[in-house]
């Protein structure tokens, strides 16, 4: 339901509602906590009171696609499945008691907050799941199946492996402001508002609009931002109570501290707050459970529009705001596996020496710091119970290793350092005939015996840790063009410090020509991507790139050969190239540089051709036995 305006009687529902929940407050803190929650429930019960007399009626959903579109969308063949932890699982049966019962509020806790990153999504997406619910009650089959790929998905709208988007709801559109702005929130119109918000000396409102953690809603002509905290209060408190109660048996002492800094940071309006929870939860690394809200903003292509309006950029600087694009919410659960976060940080002692010889490293501050023993940054290996919200959506893929907090947010400011968590039950890999099918298609079979899937694990580990290299700060201005960058940033990185790794004697010169034969041999995609797939985009950049330099050769056959000589010089030349553009902070810079590198070519195409005839797979869903089972408990 859609919030429009906020009136003199919705004011007067907030003050009364405030001062009750004062009033029972027990304690001093409690009251102010009490305050802040109370207006924030009371102005959302109030916004939607005013849009409900306002609608009147509630809008009617009916299902988007045909009987046959769901049946192919949802069978073996079209359907991919990753399935995470089981019942009788070691990993569980070995916790300690403490730890399994922390994990059961872990698990609800995830679940409780599930619906927050689906209405940050798409504010339709709440209505239609209820809509199948009850069209499930009555024995639709069709909706049966949309339910299906609906959870899979998280959401009515999303694009699948041949980057077709698609609706499971009729009339259904993915919108730039997703669920965060008003539905019928036009860019000419965003930036109008802003811009006389901005003439008004309204600099603080504008601000709020335009940071990480709110949704913006319509106040008479304006525009008003709503804090996470105050929007979603009902599932933030219910899963802050989760949190703590997780916190009262774990056995982990500092992974309780960090439950209860979380916790705080879900009930109480406060950046510093989050920026605590975050600084904490970089710092564990000896725990035996994972709880992580992650919180990443690739999907919101309305705020970076400002960056394009050049008399509202302009305004933007001048009043010293940094548009930063919302924040989606995922929420991971797992288990700690102790022998693979060993091998994890093994390259932890090598970070100083590879941001040494960062390009330009002399000119920018990194997370890494190259003078410094003391690297913060720590890593682990997770057997995962649960992925909701935005780690769990199964779009064209899902999220296989997270490098956590992201440059924007305020822990970094106060000293603290980021996090690898990398997804063991992701990667794992179940179809060996189709990866030979697949090897058979594109790459010269002399080079097969260089393959290994483990490898694509070593990649994702120097893409993780090449978040942390680079600079930290300032390449806000790249706009919708940012993510894509940075991407490709952390990719060339994994390739271009290749050398460097053997010779400090992490990896064996087979293992780097494994590493880059794993890299070229997946680093095919089965059809053009669109430009919100930043991760997509940003691969066939890569692939045209190292075309280009001779890295990679394409034979009339459309199979691949590898000059291995020329790869990593190739990503190092790349590398210096996007260390450059993202230095400039220069919107146009950067977009040229995408779109110079973003070719779609007719080799790319033939090879499309070759994956779509060997892997029909559309979409992907995740199944979680031991999740559901604790969750009902």
């Amino acid at each position: 339901m859609q919030i429009n305006k906020i009136t003199p009687v919705t004011n007067k529902i907030v003050t009364k509602v405030a001062k009750k929940a004062v009033k029972t407050a027990s304690n001093p803190i409690n009251k102010s906590q009490a305050a802040i929650g109370g207006l924030g429930a009371a102005a959302l019960a109030g916004m939607y009171a005013v849009n409900k007399a306002v609608q009147q009626k509630e809008p009617k959903y009916a299902i988007g696609m045909s009987t046959e579109e769901l049946k192919t969308r949802t069978d073996k063949e079209h359907l991919g499945v990753k399935r995470m932890l089981g019942v009788d699982a070691p990993e569980y049966q070995n916790l300690a008691d403490g730890d399994k019962e922390a994990l059961k509020h872990l698990v609800k806790a995830a679940t409780i907050l599930e619906p927050v990153y689906l209405r940050q999504d798409s504010i339709k997406n709440i209505p239609f799941q209820k809509h199948l619910e009850s069209e499930i009650e009555k024995g639709n089959e069709d909706a049966k199946m949309a339910m299906k790929l609906f959870k899979a998905q998280k959401g009515v709208n999303a694009v699948d492996t041949e980057a077709t988007k698609f609706s499971l709801m009729k009339n259904g559109k993915e919108l730039p402001g997703k669920g965060f702005y008003p539905e019928d929130l036009k860019k000419e119109e965003f930036h109008s508002i802003l811009n006389k918000m901005l003439d008004d000396g309204k600099t603080k409102e504008v601000k709020n609009i335009l940071n990480q953690r709110s949704m913006v809603v319509r106040n008479n002509d304006e525009l008003k931002a709503v804090d996470y905290t105050e929007f979603f209060s009902k599932e933030f408190k219910a899963a802050a109570d989760e949190l703590e109660l997780a916190s009262q048996t774990s056995t982990n002492k500092d992974f309780n501290e960090y439950l209860k800094l979380q916790a705080l940071a879900l009930r109480i309006n406060s950046p510093w707050a989050d920026a605590y929870a975050d600084k904490k939860w970089a710092e564990l690394q000896d725990t035996p459970l994972e709880f992580t809200i992650t919180r990443e903003n690739y999907h919101d292509e309305m705020t970076e529009t400002v960056y394009e309006n050049k008399e509202l950029s302009e305004k933007l600087a001048k009043n010293n705001i940094v548009p930063t694009s919302k924040d989606n919410l995922g929420f991971r659960v797992g288990i700690v596996n102790k022998e693979g976060t060993d091998k994890l940080l093994e390259i932890k002692k090598y970070l100083p020496e590879l941001a040494k010889i960062m390009p330009y490293a002399d000119k920018y501050e990194q997370n890494i710091s190259a003078n410094s023993s003391d690297v913060k940054q720590t890593m682990v290996d997770v057997d995962l119970v649960t992925l909701k919200g935005d780690c769990g959506a199964y779009r064209g893929g899902i999220t296989l290793a997270e490098n956590l907090p992201n440059d924007d947010k305020m822990s970094l400011q106060i000293g603290g350092g980021r996090r690898n968590v990398y997804h063991r039950q992701i990667r794992a890999v179940t179809n060996t005939e189709g990866i030979q099918k697949r090897l058979n298609a594109v790459l010269n079979p002399a080079l097969h015996q260089f393959y290994n899937n483990e490898a694509d694990h070593w990649f994702t580990i120097g893409h993780e840790n090449g978040h942390s290299l680079g600079p930290k700060s300032g390449t806000e201005a790249l706009g919708k063009y940012k993510s894509i960058i940075e991407e490709n940033k952390a990719d060339m990185i994994s390739m271009a410090m290749l050398d460097k790794l053997e010779e400090l004697g992490m990896y064996t010169p087979q293992q780097k020509k494994e590493i880059i034969t794993t890299f070229v041999a997946d680093n095919i995609l089965k059809a053009k991507p669109n430009m919100s797939q930043a991760h997509r985009v940003r691969t066939v950049m890569q692939f045209n790139y190292f075309v280009k330099n001779g890295a990679i050769e394409v034979g009339k056959d459309g199979v691949l050969d590898i000059n291995y000589d020329k790869v990593v010089p190739t990503a190092r030349k790349m590398l210096d190239e996007i260390i450059d553009v993202q230095l400039s902070g220069d919107f146009a810079k950067g977009e040229k540089y995408v779109m110079d590198n973003f070719v779609w070519t007719d080799y790319m195409e033939t090879l499309a051709g070759k994956l779509k005839s060997i892997s029909k797979t559309l979409n992907g869903s995740v199944e979680e036995p031991l999740a559901d089972k604790l969750a009902n408990s």
